[in-house]
C-alpha cells in the first residue's frame, strides 16, 4: 500500500482521458455481485438501470441470483442487455458496484487497477480499506458523496434515508395496536395517534409525510431552526425549545453536538413529549460519532404501555435507551424497534434508487467511453478513498477564500464638499418654480391643441387606445404573482399575432415594387418583415409556455 499523500493529484489531465484505454483495453466491463451481508435484499442495479449502463458503453455482468431478494429475475437482467456470470466473472470486471461494503474475501478478488463502488464507511472500516489497497485497486465510497447541489443526483444516503423514514412509519403502524387516523364509528370515536419525529433530515421528513398520510397528528423537533418551515409544510407541528438561541446546523446538512445547557432543556422537552405521544421515531446521527442518546431510560418508562419507538440510528448505537440492533425489545409495554435493514424491507424500490444514483455517478465520470477519475470534480474527489492502491481519503480541505484586507488598507474614496445654498435663496428659487409651474402647464396645453389640427385623421382615436392599452396592461401584469410573469409574457407574445394580420393587410395593399410610389413599396416591405418577426414571436411564445407547463406536470 502506498502511504497516504494529500499532495498526490492522480494522473495528469492530459492522461486521464486514456485511463480506460491503458488500464482496461477494449470494452469496459461492469460487475454487479450478489450481496452476501446477512439479511441484505438489495442489489446494486435493476434491469432499468442496466439499460442505462449499457447505453453508457459498459458491458454489464450480473451474478446469478443477485436480484432475487428484490424480486428481480435473472432473465429480466438478460433482456436488459446484461450477461449472467458467477462471482469470479463479476469480480474480474473493471468496475464492481455493490451495496454493502465487501467482505475480506470479496475485497481480495478485486483486480489491480479495477474500481470498487459501494457503501464503504472508510472512517470505520480502516482494515477493509487497507485490504483493498493491497490489491492495487481503486475505491469510491458512496456514503462519502458530498452533499452539494450538483451531487444530489448521486446521493445514495439521501435516497436510502427517504426509504428508511417511510418504512419506519410502516413498522410503527404494525407494532402499534390502534388506528393512526381518528375514527368515528357506531361503537364510538378514537383519537388520532400522536407521533413525535426527532430529527428533520431526509429520513425525518419522509417519516413525517408518511405518518401524516396515515392520519396521525405529528410533531417534530430538530436542533436546526432552518428546517421548521419544511416540517410545517408537511402538516406537522415544530416543537420550539425554550432556550437561548443556539443553532445546531453542522456541515454537510447534518446536525452538530450541542452544549450541556441546551441538552438539559432538550431532555426536559422530550420527557414532556414522552408522556403524551404514542409513537416516537428517532433519526438523529452525527457523522463519525456514535448516535446521540435522545430518549433516555426514564423517558421510555414514562411512556404509556402500548407505545412504540422506532430507532433509525440502531446500527450506530441507537438514539433511545434499550435499543438493540436488529431486535425488537419490550420495556414495560413499550415496544422499541431497532431494525437496521429498513431499506432492505423495500428492496425493489431501494435497488432502483441505488442503481439510479450509481448511473448518475458513472455518467458524471464520463461513462465507459471516456471514463476517468477527475480530481477536479468535487463530487468524485470527495468520495474517492483509494486510487490504484494510493490512499486518497479524506480529501483535501477546500481552499479558504483570501482574508479581507484590514480597514486601514482599504482605498479611501475621494470626497468633495458640496456648497449648500442659504435658506433664503432656496426659498426664493422654490417660490419662483412654484409660480412658473401653472404657466408652463398652460403653454404645453396650448401647444398640444395647436398640434392636434395638424395630425392625420384618426390619430387621436388610435393614440387614446394606445394609452388605455398601456395602462390596462401595466395594471394586469402587476396584479399577477412574479412567479407567473414568464408564462404570462410568453402567452402575451403569442397575442402579438394580431401584428401578422396588420402586416398581411399592409403587404397586400398594392403591387410590389411600386415604382411610382417608393413609400408604398417601403410600407409593403415593412409589412412582410412584420409578418416574419411576429410569426417567430407567436411560435416562441407558445413553445416557452409549453415547456414551462411541462415542469409542473408529474
Amino acid at each position: 500500500m502506498v502511504p497516504h499523500n494529500q499532495d498526490y493529484e492522480g494522473p495528469r489531465t492530459a492522461d486521464r482521458g486514456r485511463v480506460r484505454e491503458l488500464l482496461f483495453g477494449g470494452m469496459m466491463k461492469l460487475g454487479i455481485p450478489l450481496e452476501t451481508y446477512p439479511g441484505e435484499m438489495r442489489v446494486a442495479a435493476t434491469p432499468s438501470t442496466v439499460r442505462k449502463l449499457v447505453a453508457q458503453g459498459f458491458a454489464v455482468v450480473v451474478e446469478r441470483g443477485s436480484g432475487a431478494g428484490a424480486k428481480l429475475g435473472d432473465l429480466e437482467f438478460v433482456a436488459a442487455g446484461a450477461e449472467l456470470g458467477g462471482a469470479d466473472d463479476v469480480w474480474n470486471c473493471d468496475v464492481v458496484v455493490k451495496v454493502r461494503p465487501p467482505s475480506d474475501a470479496e475485497a481480495a478478488l478485486l483486480n489491480e487497477g479495477a474500481l470498487l463502488i459501494s457503501l464503504l464507511q472508510p472512517d470505520v472500516n480502516t482494515a477493509l480499506v487497507e485490504a483493498i489497497a493491497t490489491t492495487g485497486g481503486s475505491a469510491i465510497a458512496l456514503d462519502k458523496i458530498p452533499r452539494i447541489s450538483r451531487a444530489q443526483k448521486m446521493d445514495v444516503l439521501s435516497s436510502m434515508a427517504n426509504i428508511a423514514g417511510y418504512r419506519a412509519v410502516i413498522e410503527a403502524a404494525h407494532a402499534y395496536k390502534g388506528f393512526f387516523g381518528g375514527q368515528i364509528t357506531a361503537a364510538g370515536r378514537t383519537r388520532p395517534a400522536q407521533v413525535l419525529v426527532l430529527g428533520a433530515g431526509v429520513a425525518g421528513l419522509a417519516a413525517i409525510a408518511a405518518a401524516r398520510g396515515l392520519g396521525a397528528e405529528v410533531r417534530a423537533f430538530d436542533v436546526r431552526p432552518a428546517v421548521k418551515d419544511q416540517v410545517e409544510s408537511l402538516g406537522a407541528r415544530f416543537l420550539d425549545l425554550e432556550y437561548e438561541e443556539e443553532s445546531g446546523a453542522g456541515t454537510g446538512g447534518y446536525a452538530k453536538e450541542m452544549s450541556e445547557a441546551f441538552l438539559a432543556a432538550e431532555r426536559k422537552l422530550f420527557m414532556e413529549q414522552a408522556r403524551e405521544v404514542d409513537i416516537i421515531i428517532t433519526t438523529a446521527l452525527i457523522p463519525g460519532k456514535p448516535a446521540p442518546k435522545l430518549i433516555e431510560a426514564d423517558m421510555v418508562k414514562a411512556m404509556r404501555p402500548g407505545s412504540v419507538i422506532v430507532d433509525l440510528a440502531a446500527e450506530q448505537g441507537g438514539n433511545a435507551a434499550f435499543t438493540k440492533a436488529d431486535e425488537v425489545v419490550d420495556v414495560g409495554g413499550v415496544t422499541i424497534i431497532g431494525y437496521t435493514d429498513l431499506t432492505s424491507r423495500l428492496a425493489t424500490h431501494a435497488s432502483q434508487f441505488f442503481g439510479t444514483n450509481v448511473v448518475n455517478l458513472l455518467d458524471d465520470m464520463g461513462g465507459a467511453n471516456d471514463f476517468r477519475i477527475d480530481h477536479d470534480d468535487e463530487a468524485v474527489r470527495g468520495a474517492l478513498v483509494l486510487e490504484n492502491g494510493q490512499m486518497m481519503w479524506p480529501p483535501p480541505a477546500p481552499e479558504a477564500p483570501p482574508p479581507a484586507p484590514p480597514v486601514d488598507e482599504l482605498p479611501k474614496l475621494a470626497t468633495q464638499e458640496v456648497p449648500i445654498a442659504p435658506a433664503d435663496e432656496g426659498a426664493e428659487e422654490s417660490e419662483a418654480q412654484g409660480s412658473s409651474g401653472p404657466w408652463l402647464g398652460l403653454l404645453a396645453g396650448a401647444v398640444g391643441f395647436a398640434l392636434i389640427g395638424t395630425l392625420p385623421e384618426g390619430f387621436i382615436q388610435h393614440f387614446t387606445v394606445f394609452l388605455l392599452a398601456c395602462f390596462v396592461g401595466w395594471h394586469l401584469v402587476w396584479e399577477v404573482t412574479p412567479a407567473l410573469h414568464t408564462p404570462l409574457m410568453s402567452v402575451t407574445n403569442a397575442i402579438s399575432g394580431i401584428i401578422i394580420v396588420g402586416g398581411i393587410l399592409q403587404a397586400a395593399s398594392g403591387s410590389f415594387p411600386d415604382s411610382a410610389n417608393p413609400l408604398a413599396t417601403l410600407a409593403m416591405a415593412l409589412g412582410g418583415l412584420a409578418i416574419l418577426v411576429a410569426s417567430i414571436n407567436v411560435a416562441g411564445g407558445f413553445l416557452v409556455t409549453h415547456r414551462m407547463l411541462q415542469m409542473f406536470r408529474k
